[in-house]
């Protein structure tokens, strides 16, 4: 992590550059579309970005609240935050506050009912673009775990939005930029919320002159809607104190360099080996630990363990495996997967890393995945497996969005991470969950599979024209 940077301009311009701008422009024949550096379900991207801050030099005289504009890598001014009100906001930890919020329509007119699983995993993605660039500017993000949807809502000057184009309050991310010594750098403490007159300015552009209705997008999201939290009552326990820090290494890939060049692969060669000591790396970055910027930016227990399809890993035989994000969770699985898996203890560190059944799984993981090759072509592939009745039970419904955006943090991580191995990921969104179930031995909800992802050597489309995001570099 570096030192920390002031918050000026450049900085903040840095900071959006590396999380949600564009990353590139592909060309086939007439048709161009843009890349972000954030990823998303089809590339649609549903996920909006607010900045509510201070104020910055050459960006505004006056605290705001401004929406990031990707393709002009720019601040739209909403509204204007007099001092008493950025104070009860940002306190003094010496940053500001992201909110992110959803066009659930956006992915709906494509993909269905299934777009607001999507719209979550996003969220989850863009919450580890943001805990990312934090940290290549020695910043610290952490979700803010306290406002409701209806306050974040107000917050965002969204809450008089309808209709199938509406904007939905999903989560507010505290960054820190300078002089907090909290826990893990970011204050802890009751969040107060500005009088709800302020004025705003500014209207949303309008996405399609007709709409189809998919009335269980609307049930989901208001059975799932957040309610006030007390500061200090969530989490239950710290999570970053499940693994030591990490040892220190050296790396000839710059942060920078990674969030902008990240991919999402469309097909894998089916040869490509990994070798051991990626893969394992490569999981190890998911633990749950303090000196790991980006998973400590979710300041909840972790409940998702990774059921893995390894097909081509230089010392592990091929087959299916689990890796445990939190071994006080080691028994309860134990109990509720197939009495007859191995639970072979792999050489894999501190990581909890288990074989469960050997063998070839490549169609397996084809068929689980709604039969794409991709699927079975890499070097591994992966579900996502949240502890999903015990989470709800606890936490409440709106905790399934919380294990959503887990899932697509961890999906972050793992982008980043195959992308500095030298080879190249994709989120799966589409997978038959009662199929992983039988294939574990599940019987009850007490488990759910909520994302699957995958890892292996990228095959380009020589057809595909790529250009630069923006004709000139908006940042130094």
């Amino acid at each position: 992590m570096s030192s920390p940077r002031a918050l000026d301009r450049e900085a903040l311009s840095q900071f959006f550059f590396d999380s949600l701008a564009l990353s590139a422009w592909k060309r086939y024949g007439d048709s161009r579309w843009a890349l972000r550096c954030n990823p998303s379900s089809g590339n649609l991207h549903p996920t909006e970005a607010y900045y509510l801050g201070p104020p910055v030099v050459g960006v505004s005289a006056r605290a705001i609240v401004a929406h990031y504009a990707p393709r002009e890598h720019g601040l739209e001014i909403r509204a204007q935050l007099d001092d008493a009100a950025l104070r009860a906001l940002v306190g003094a930890h010496g940053g500001f506050l992201i909110g992110l919020s959803s066009i659930h329509w956006r992915e709906a007119w494509k993909y269905g009912e299934r777009a607001f699983r999507y719209c979550q995993h996003d969220v989850g993605h863009a919450l580890g673009a943001l805990a990312v660039a934090a940290a290549g500017l020695g910043w610290r993000a952490r979700v803010l775990e306290e406002p409701s949807s209806a306050e974040l809502a107000e917050l965002l000057g969204i809450a008089e939005q309808s209709g199938p184009e509406a904007e939905h309050p999903d989560v507010l991310v505290a960054v820190t930029c300078a002089g907090s010594h909290a826990p893990n750098g970011i204050e802890q403490r009751p969040l107060a919320l500005p009088p709800s007159s302020m004025r705003w300015t500014g209207r949303p552009n309008e996405l399609s002159p007709a709409h189809l209705d998919w009335p269980a997008i609307e049930v989901a999201a208001a059975a799932t809607r957040k309610e006030r939290s007390s500061p200090g009552v969530e989490p239950a326990a710290s999570p970053t104190a499940l693994f030591a820090p990490r040892a220190p290494g050296s790396s000839s890939h710059t942060l920078r360099a990674l969030v902008r060049k990240r991919r999402s692969a469309m097909a894998f060669d089916g040869r490509t080996r990994m070798s051991r000591e990626a893969f394992v790396g490569l999981l190890r970055r998911t633990l749950p630990r303090a000196d790991e910027t980006v998973v400590s930016a979710w300041p909840f227990e972790p409940a998702v363990d990774l059921v893995l399809f390894v097909q081509r890993v230089e010392g592990l035989a091929p087959g299916l495996y689990l890796a445990v994000r939190d071994p006080r969770r080691e028994s309860r699985l134990r109990a509720a997967f197939d009495a007859r898996f191995e639970w072979q203890r792999e050489d894999a560190g501190e990581l909890p890393l288990f074989r469960l059944r050997a063998g070839d799984v490549r169609s397996l993981a084809r068929g689980v995945s709604c039969h794409q090759d991709i699927a079975a072509d890499g070097c591994f592939s992966l579900g996502m497996l949240a502890s999903f009745r015990d989470t709800l039970e606890r936490g409440g419904a709106w905790h399934y969005r919380g294990l959503l955006w887990e899932c697509g943090l961890i999906g972050q991580i793992l982008y980043l991470e195959a992308e500095a191995v030298g080879l190249r990921g994709t989120g799966i969104g589409c997978f038959f969950d009662d199929a992983v179930h039988r294939t574990l031995g599940l019987a009850h909800r007490e488990f759910q599979s909520l994302y699957h992802f995958t890892v292996g050597a990228a095959v380009d489309d020589p057809r595909l024209e790529s250009e630069p995001a923006y004709a000139e570099s908006p940042v130094g």
